[in-house]
Formats: C-alpha cells, sequence, structure tokens
C-alpha cells in the first residue's frame, strides 16, 4: 500500500505536510513504526483523527502493524465516541510525531491482504453508526484505479484541506499520496488563502470549499495553474462548476463513492466533464439501475473490488445491503445516458426521490434549476405528503430579492412543468453536514417550519 514510503520516490523533506507543520518519509515512517509498536496484538485502534501528522502516522501504523485503524471525529459527542470505541473493541491511542522507532526497512510494495484495514463509522442517519470495514486489497484496488483516471502520479502535489475520519480526505488525500508518492499538502482548514498559496497541481474539495473559492476571484485564479480540480462527497452545483470554470480555466471533475464502496464512478483528466454528471465507472466496477418500468432513474446498484467487507459485527445489515444477487445498492437515485454511460446522481432514495402526479422527479435536477437563478444563493428539495399528488414538491431556499412565484415560473421555463415546487420556503440558511452534504430532514423538522417563510405557489 505505502509504495512511497517503500523508498520508491526518495526522500523528500516536505513530502507530507499537514496545517503547517512538515515531515520527510523518513521522520512519517520513524513515527508510525512507533504507532505499530504501540497497537500490536490489538483487535483495533482508534485516534482523534484530527488533521495532524498524528493522524498521518496512525494511518501508517495501523498499515505496517495490521491492525485495524478506528479514526473518530474530533467534534464526536461523548455518546458517539463512547459507541464507536464500544461497538469497535478498538482500543484509543494517543500518537507522538516526536517519538520515532527505527526497525526493519520500509516494506517493499507487496499485494495488499483481505485483512481489515480500516473500519470507519457512518453518519448514524438509519440508527446508531455502523462501522464499515475495509480491506487493504480494497483501499489498493480504488487507489490504483483512481491514479489511471487522474493521471496521479508522483510528479503531483496533492492539495487539500478536508477531514480526516472520510473516505475523501483520508483515504484520497492520504493513503492516494503515500501509494502514488506525490507530494501531499493538507492546508488544515479548506480556506479560499490556503488553497491559492499551497502551490498544488492536483487539488480535492467538497462542494462548500469550491463555492468558497469561486466567491474570491483572486484565490481562485492562483489555481489556474492546477493540472486538476476534483470535486465530490456531494454534487457540485452548476452555477459552482461555471464559475470555477471561468475563474481557474478548469472544468472540475466529479467523482461518486460512498464509505462502504469507495470511489466508482469518475469524470477522466483530459476527458470530457460535463456538470451535474460524475463520469463512468472505474475500471472492474459494473453498474446498473434498478427502475421501475418505463422509468429513466432508479437506484443505482454495483459490484467491484472496491466494496467493503462488511458492517462490523451485523451480518444482518450487510446482507440487506446487497440484492439477492449480490449487487450492493447504494439507496442512490441515477441515470445512465445510453450513448456514452456517463452516470448522473439525482438523489437519495429515501428523500430525493419524489413521487408526484404519477412521475418520479429526482430533487437535484429542480436544485440546480433553481440555483442557476441570480438570485438563488442555495436550494434544498424535498418531496412532502400530499393527498392529491402523494407528494409535492417543496423548495427550501436561501434568496433575496424574488419571490417564491417568480422561481416557481423560472424552474417551468427550465424544466417540464411537473417539476415546479408547488411550494417555496425561504429559509436562511441550508443546514450541511462536515462533507457539506444538505441536511434536508432538519428542513422538515416543526422548528424548520417555524423558521421559514412559505410562499405557497399555485398548482
Amino acid at each position: 500500500m505505502l509504495t512511497a514510503l517503500a523508498g520508491t520516490y526518495g526522500d523528500r523533506a516536505d513530502a507530507v505536510s499537514v496545517a503547517g507543520r512538515t515531515a520527510s518519509y523518513e521522520q512519517l515512517l520513524g513515527a508510525a513504526r512507533a504507532v505499530a509498536a504501540d497497537i500490536a496484538g490489538a483487535p483495533a485502534f482508534a485516534v482523534t483523527a484530527t488533521a495532524s501528522l498524528e493522524t498521518v502516522a496512525a494511518a501508517v501504523g495501523g498499515l505496517l502493524a495490521g491492525v485495524p485503524f478506528v479514526p473518530l471525529p474530533p467534534d464526536a459527542g461523548p455518546a458517539e465516541r463512547t459507541h464507536i470505541l464500544r461497538d469497535s473493541g478498538a482500543v484509543e491511542t494517543t500518537v507522538d510525531f516526536a517519538r520515532r522507532r527505527s526497525g526493519a526497512p520500509a516494506p517493499a510494495p507487496a499485494a495488499a491482504g483481505d485483512d481489515p484495514a480500516l473500519i470507519l463509522y457512518t453518519s448514524g442517519t438509519t440508527g446508531p453508526p455502523k462501522g464499515v470495514v475495509l480491506t487493504a486489497a480494497a483501499l489498493a484496488a480504488d487507489l490504483d484505479a483512481l491514479a489511471a483516471a487522474w493521471q496521479w502520479t508522483a510528479e503531483d502535489t496533492l492539495v487539500h484541506g478536508l477531514p480526516l475520519f472520510h473516505v475523501h480526505g483520508l483515504v484520497l488525500g492520504v493513503l492516494g499520496a503515500l501509494r502514488t508518492g506525490s507530494r501531499l499538502v493538507h492546508t488544515g482548514r479548506p480556506t479560499p488563502q490556503a488553497y491559492a498559496a499551497a502551490g498544488g497541481s492536483l487539488y480535492f474539495g467538497v462542494p462548500t470549499v469550491w463555492s468558497r473559492i469561486a466567491a474570491e476571484p483572486t484565490a481562485a485564479a492562483a489555481l489556474s495553474g492546477a493540472r486538476l480540480l476534483v470535486s465530490g462527497s456531494a454534487a457540485l452545483p452548476a452555477p459552482v462548476f461555471r464559475d470555477i470554470e471561468r475563474l481557474t480555466g478548469h472544468r472540475p471533475v466529479e467523482r461518486y463513492g460512498m464509505t462502504e464502496t469507495l470511489i466508482t464512478l469518475s469524470g477522466r483528466a483530459g476527458g470530457e466533464v460535463r456538470p451535474g454528471t460524475v463520469g463512468t465507472p472505474l475500471p472492474g466496477i459494473r453498474t446498473r439501475i434498478a427502475a421501475e418500468p418505463g422509468a429513466d432513474i432508479g437506484e443505482l446498484q454495483l459490484t467491484g473490488p472496491t466494496l467493503f467487507a462488511g458492517y462490523l459485527g451485523r451480518p444482518e445489515a450487510t446482507a440487506a445491503a446487497y440484492t439477492e444477487d449480490g449487487w450492493f445498492r447504494t439507496g442512490d437515485i441515477a441515470a445512465i445516458d445510453p450513448e456514452d454511460g456517463v452516470h448522473r446522481i439525482v438523489g437519495r432514495a429515501s428523500i430525493d426521490m419524489i413521487k408526484s402526479g404519477g412521475y418520479r422527479i429526482g430533487a437535484g435536477e429542480i436544485e440546480n434549476a433553481l440555483l442557476d437563478h441570480p438570485r438563488v444563493a442555495e436550494a434544498a428539495v424535498v418531496g412532502v405528503p400530499d393527498t392529491d399528488l402523494g407528494q409535492r414538491i417543496v423548495a427550501f431556499v436561501v434568496a433575496e430579492g424574488v419571490t417564491g412565484a417568480e422561481l416557481t415560473d423560472f424552474v417551468a421555463t427550465h424544466l417540464s412543468a411537473h417539476k415546479r415546487p408547488r411550494e417555496v420556503r425561504f429559509v436562511p440558511s441550508i443546514p450541511r453536514n462536515a462533507m457539506g452534504k444538505p441536511q434536508k430532514k432538519l428542513l422538515l423538522t416543526a422548528d424548520g417550519r417555524d423558521a421559514a417563510t412559505a410562499d405557497r405557489a399555485s398548482s
């Protein structure tokens, strides 16, 4: 897994930089060996995954020792933290990066095994967080496929400021750099100024990061010298895509994945990139759409070498995540272009698939239409029960100087009439999680209704 640490790419003095602290591969390997010695024989170990060299050393140390690493979210509350530790059986560990250990030579590149390497916990939206077991083989398969898709090499400098307890920041943003040999610059906080100053060739970001960069033209212009910009973890709004392209000269590549599957779909470096799409399957990945007769959207299902080994200690939940013929149920609604196989993610089946007046409608399409209006800053669309339509389309919008009726008419000029919102609710902000994904269920609480100004559209 750790090609860079095997000496393949030399000993760069500034190989890894996190929040202003820099280390060479030799220093990182020494700190990781100390971690490996501390955790040897443990069933699993947990470290509070701050944006730090300590977290990087923990991830590497776990791989060296063959002990699964459980990254704890720094902002986890006492109940969540206790649940993760008890559920995983992990030994909570403190890492001292200054304490280094010599030993056997760095491991030579070898075929990755099927033993657990990481246990990442889900957000717990449908109950207590579940431990997702990822093997070294799955990690290696995914990173190699992404390196090919993005032409990612040791000549790159990867820049990002993403949390190190998620797939995006930890697997892609740390282990990806160590496998390809690219220099890593983690900015600490992902501010536009920090991204602009990093001088990278490859940048990772979530939509919130790209939106903030687009709002600062000087910072955005500094990214014009990069080779590739990658967006993930949530859909990149089309207006942000266009602003980034105008300011940097780059069309951001979007990719799609889940904790349970790692990254399975992506646009390609040097290939055609269209806003609102997440490209085609990576090598080894197969996809299909489980759609009702006559529908062009349905649940995305997939299979391939990057899938997880199961939910820790939950065989029934693992079995339920698969179809009878062995395809993983993503729970996401998607469409596939029949001409070129490019995928478009519409949203989550549980909340983004709206059944209104006999139509199956994806919330994401309406959100992008609303965001095209110059007065709209944020938008989230949901379906709420309706005695006549089954569900009516309700748009929560952050906007000024525009009425709900005007927004409804605006959508109707962009999309089919049955996709227009039947109600527009103006809110001060759209609640989001740490990765920038809208938390739509919070908008539908009683408090959310009370805080919103409703503007019901005519039907």
